[in-house]
């Protein structure tokens, strides 16, 4: 019977993780009497080549017309994918875009018991010899259409005629975040109306403090895959770092010294490819609709 169970729950989580979505919000974070921007948030896409279904899933989300996109990381899962990643991204990348790397950009994923996973973060384990990925093609591809890399940078943007300050980290998974503060502009720019935006991958406390203890207005991650496997009316067993596991998916908000900053945790888009079902969790994009404060 337990047997049974076990092989039911493995098929329904092979057709969940398929079963993509579109999560949309609203939050009041822009100076009062700014137009709406529009961000899709993309995360943990971790593409396998032949994933067809989602491939095209990506290309459709050009349709939602964002003025920009955020990608919070793991876009890889396997040694071959940039080229089929690329193509499916296309679409996409005519729009504005900025991006962080996670720790499947830089490394293909590891074949491991998911049960560890209940034991804590899965970086607190040994890991075996690990497999680089091609990153640097990757990123190379998203620098040439455009979309900028935040990895431990910082850079403004206009939009709307809304100026958005944007520090971004290298993977906190990975230990390798390093802060380069807010962008400086010219004398006086921190008193003309600006966002301040934070780019994350791995949503760990120390780096979610630093942000909101520097004045960030919204702050975006992924790594989490929305704890993957869920119990239904529960959520999220894990979260893959110190974050706790009620957050591990949607918008919340992060409080630290007295400040209060609106967080987006992406539940992302895939899976390990060696742990490729959801269960109670079905992958996501996720269109932020950002507008004026009152």
């Amino acid at each position: 019977m337990a047997a049974s169970a076990g092989l039911a729950t493995a098929a329904y989580g092979w057709w969940e993780k398929d079963q993509f979505r579109l999560r949309e919000e609203t939050v009041a974070v822009l100076p009062p009497g700014s137009r709406p921007l529009r961000v899709l948030h993309l995360s943990d896409i971790h593409f396998v080549p032949g994933q067809t279904k989602k491939a095209r899933w990506l290309a459709g989300l050009a349709d939602l017309a964002p003025d920009l996109v955020v990608n919070t990381g793991d876009n890889l899962s396997h040694l071959e994918a940039v080229d089929p990643l690329l193509d499916a991204l296309a679409p996409l990348v005519r729009y504005p875009g900025v991006y962080v790397p996670g720790s499947n950009d830089y490394y293909a994923p590891v074949l491991k018991n998911p049960a560890l996973y209940l034991l804590g973060p899965s970086n607190t384990h040994p890991l075996p010899t690990r497999v680089a990925l091609d990153w640097r093609r990757l990123f190379t591809g998203f620098g040439e259409a455009g979309w900028v890399d935040l990895t431990n940078r910082s850079q403004s943007l206009a939009f709307n005629g809304t100026r958005f300050d944007f520090s971004g980290v290298d993977d906190p998974h990975l230990k390798r975040e390093r802060y380069a503060d807010w962008p400086r502009g010219a004398s006086g720019h921190e008193r003309k109306p600006h966002v301040k935006v934070a780019v994350i991958h791995a949503p760990y406390q120390r780096v979610l403090d630093h942000f909101t203890g520097a004045g960030a207005d919204i702050i975006f991650a992924g790594h989490t895959h929305g704890g993957q496997i869920c119990l239904p009316g529960y959520g999220a067993l894990v979260s893959n770092c110190d974050l706790p596991t009620w957050r591990a998916k949607g918008l919340t908000t992060w409080e630290h010294g007295g400040r209060w900053v609106p967080l987006n945790v992406s539940g992302g888009i895939g899976t390990s490819r060696f742990a490729p079902i959801r269960v109670a969790c079905r992958p996501e994009a996720v269109l932020l609709t950002l507008r004026a404060k009152a």
